[in-house]
């Protein structure tokens, strides 16, 4: 992981800008609620359940191979995994441990396998429904918000449709009585077997693979990897049991046959995006696994 290309400082400080700029756009806002206390059953899942905190989403970095010139680059001395060379401050390649290279071939091998088949498009977003089937009012993880249809509706709408969801992170949240309605019962041991581009998870979680290499995946990907997340996020919800009109989101109908065709066309746009979204982690992950020594 040598260094073979060289940014003078303004090229690389124009970028930095432009990220951080890019990036507080999401996380100040974040914040902002966090000082006060106020819950986002949207926004929030993208910095809770995804573990990257604001101040490293905010944070530039270049990615393997690439050298920082000028007296500036010398702040990044005081980063861990920084080293100087002839060229400028590059990533020390030693930073690239053992765990890093089993996590970097643990995404190679898990979005080789969901690039290669086809995008189911058949789940309709059941699986934030069966996380709240036969669930107490009081116990429902955004209880800060009504169901649509109430509980009784709410389940239902889980009883009348079929429930195939094949992402483990998801179906870990069923409820009890929602799990055996599930077509498929994904594991942590079956995930690389069962994830597909069409599932609105597996595409969320590319910003997560991304930001899992960090700080050996560029800025850029990591933020293009959760602008997307950001989207797909939305239509998650709109698509899901609660009523978040009065926060601006109106709802995806999933309980009626034309809401069933509108998030299947979105869930066919997002596949579509996600795609080289996919291809540029899995050809970074390939190229940081050739190099490990």
């Amino acid at each position: 992981m040598t260094a073979v290309e060289v940014l003078t400082e303004p090229d690389w400080l124009a970028r930095e800008a432009a990220h951080v700029s890019r990036m507080r756009e999401w996380t100040v806002p974040h914040q902002e609620r966090r000082s006060r206390g106020e819950k986002h059953p949207v926004l929030d899942f993208l910095f809770t359940y995804y573990s990257y905190r604001p101040s490293h989403l905010e944070r530039w970095q270049p990615g393997p191979g690439v050298a920082l010139a000028g007296p500036a680059a010398r702040r990044f001395l005081d980063r861990k995994g920084y080293v100087p060379t002839a060229d400028g401050v590059v990533l020390d390649p030693a930073g690239f441990t053992e765990n890093k290279a089993r996590t970097a071939e643990f995404v190679l091998g898990l979005l080789s396998a969901t690039a290669s088949r086809a995008p189911r498009l058949s789940c309709f977003g059941l699986h934030e429904w069966a996380m709240v089937y036969r669930e107490p009012a009081d116990s429902v993880r955004h209880n800060q918000v009504p169901l649509r249809l109430g509980s009784a509706g709410t389940d239902e709408v889980v009883e009348a449709l079929d429930i195939r969801c094949g992402h483990f992170d998801a179906f870990r949240f069923f409820t009890s009585p929602a799990r055996p309605r599930n077509e498929l019962a994904p594991t942590r041991e079956t995930q690389v077997a069962l994830e597909q581009p069409g599932c609105l998870h597996a595409n969320m979680d590319l910003f997560k693979w991304a930001y899992k290499l960090d700080p050996f995946v560029p800025a850029e990907l990591v933020a293009d990897c959760f602008e997307l997340a950001v989207e797909i996020r939305t239509l998650d919800m709109r698509a899901s049991p609660y009523d978040l009109a009065a926060l601006g989101y109106p709802p995806v109908r999933i309980e009626t046959a034309a809401g069933r065709a509108e998030y299947a066309r979105r869930q066919a746009e997002f596949a579509r995006r996600s795609e080289p979204l996919r291809h540029r982690l899995i050809a970074h992950c390939d190229r940081l696994v050739s190099a490990a020594p």
